[in-house]
């Protein structure tokens, strides 16, 4: 019987190509998920369905494509809908069958059903698109009620891309993905640095229930500074390929294997003047064979005026980006992402053209669901507290005493790095402190909360009533008393794995006072 894996599971829904991939619970590794009849490779799924009405049948991926050159192709298969969702600047040409939204949904519901079942999910994240993000999480939320998943949640694409390739937080980028079907550039601002929280995703679904609309928590996504694209892809350089040698073309055949060969020469160890075969079907389906070299590839892609494209494109970015205050100077990077940023002939024209900033390279189709998943880790398992721990303290101010949270409703537990509390005195030669600990009684409104970019339901600690544990108080001894107001006592609080709220003593001047189990948080 083959082993269940048990984790998250990516989906980084493309116009072009979608990519699926899957972290265990138990492993730092992804995985690519390779599907029969659907996958082009593995983890790769072309973003095209076939529809068929009244016959309800429906293929995608690969399957999909296979369908291009059947008569009823123009009503029945769908492709470039992702653009189109939640976009209210774009007008759809509606010829096909299924709206951008309905060929969307059927394409993830049909994906969903064919996940190889030694896959056991328990989470899965999508992602966004940073320009569309409201539309397009108003049309995610209404698909997720429709799978069958505990735990969902989403992230913004700019921001997956840099986590993918550990961009610091706070940096601004330049991100230039160049797909099959558009070029789209970006100079975006990654949420956090500078003392601020990092990116987080957002949960859209907890424990079966949807969660998207109770959260107060603000979603941090990339700031976008400037942007520009156009509606030229990768599909069209297989065209001028294909043009280059047979300028009649009729068959959608011919395209894929000039993909095929646009791929191969985009390798960088190929010569510069090697040949390779490419056989095509000519107007009487006879297939004939022609020869294309890197030399010509790259005369084809000039010819083409696309690095004049390229160049103007760039110009608009950078222009609008002047505008608010943003020079290349202040770059971090340069994130070339989709498979036509992979052809050494564009990777030479930006490098020429910003020289100065470091050009990052990563996986060009999986490196925006890699990030997705570093988003959102997966990789150990941990429960909630399900409810909030303080320390009572006194202020000194109003002679009072007062509860300091420790640990929060909704944490997640066992620790992974103790909480530092460094303590005053409260009274001039003060040599004995009492720890004594609290917990929350009462349930308030629910909320959701982050942990190290995890989302988790939490509940809202204001206003609860905390009450005093039973146990006995711990006292720890100093050595030498400390006046009124002074640094005298640090601790660091953790919970095991066995659920004890241990901590570790130190003096302020780091002497080791002891280790100590405080008791069961149950």
């Amino acid at each position: 019987m083959e082993k269940k894996l048990s984790g998250t599971l990516a989906i980084d829904l493309g116009n072009t190509n979608t990519v699926v991939t899957f972290q265990d619970q138990q492993d730092t590794n992804s995985v690519l998920i390779e599907i029969p009849n659907i996958t082009s490779s593995p983890g790769v799924i072309p973003s095209a369905v076939w529809y068929e009405e009244p016959t309800k049948i429906i293929k995608i991926g690969i399957s999909a494509l296979k369908m291009k050159d059947n008569p009823n192709s123009q009503k029945c298969f769908h492709s470039n809908f992702k653009r189109l969702i939640g976009n209210p600047h774009e007008k759809i040409i509606q010829n096909n069958i299924l709206k951008p939204t309905e060929c969307a949904e059927k394409f993830f519901k049909f994906l969903w059903t064919r996940i190889p079942q030694k896959y056991e999910i328990k989470r899965l994240v999508l992602t966004a698109p940073i320009d569309t993000y409201k539309g397009y999480r108003e049309w995610l939320v209404s698909l997720c009620g429709k799978l069958c998943v505990d735990e969902i949640a989403l992230v913004d694409e700019p921001t997956a891309a840099s986590l993918g390739i550990n961009v610091p937080f706070g940096s601004k980028i330049m991100t230039i993905d160049i797909g099959g079907s558009t070029i789209d550039m970006n100079i975006v601002k990654i949420d956090g640095g500078e003392g601020k929280s990092g990116p987080i995703a957002e949960l859209l679904k907890f424990k079966g229930n949807d969660v998207s609309s109770i959260s107060k928590q603000k979603i941090r996504c990339a700031e976008i500074i400037s942007k520009t694209g156009s509606k030229i892809g990768g599909k069209d350089i297989d065209q001028w390929i294909v043009d280059y040698f047979l300028p009649d073309n009729n068959y959608s055949i011919n395209l894929l294997k000039a993909e095929e060969i646009k791929c191969k020469l985009s390798a960088s160890s190929i010569n510069y003047e090697n040949k390779f075969p490419i056989k095509l079907l000519t107007r009487d389906y006879k297939e004939k064979e022609f020869y294309l070299s890197k030399e010509i590839f790259e005369k084809i892609i000039i010819d083409n005026n696309l690095l004049n494209h390229l160049n103007s494109l760039l110009k608009d970015l950078l222009n609008e980006a002047r505008g608010k205050f943003c020079t290349v100077d202040d770059l971090n990077a340069i994130i070339l992402v989709g498979g036509g940023t992979q052809i050494p002939l564009i990777k030479e024209w930006i490098t020429k053209k910003i020289p100065k900033i470091q050009i990052k390279s990563p996986p060009p189709i999986e490196s925006i669901a890699l990030g997705a998943l570093a988003m959102t880790p997966g990789v150990k398992i941990k429960d909630i507290l399900m409810k909030g721990l303080s320390i009572r303290l006194l202020n000194r101010r109003d002679q009072k005493h007062f509860w300091h949270p420790i640990f929060y409703k909704g944490q997640t537990w066992p620790t992974e790095t103790p909480f530092k509390l460094i303590l005053q005195a409260s009274k001039n030669n003060q040599k004995i402190f009492e720890i004594i600990i609290g917990e929350t009684k009462n349930e308030r409104e629910y909320d959701v909360i982050f942990e190290n970019g995890l989302p988790k339901l939490s509940e809202v600690q204001s206003e609860e009533e905390i009450i005093k544990w039973d146990k006995k108080p711990l006292k720890i001894t100093l050595k030498n008393g400390s006046n009124q107001g002074e640094d005298f006592l640090k601790i660091f609080f953790r919970i095991t794995k066995k659920a004890d709220l241990l901590i570790k003593c130190f003096d302020i001047n780091d002497e080791f006072l002891g280790e100590y189990n405080l008791g069961n948080i149950f």
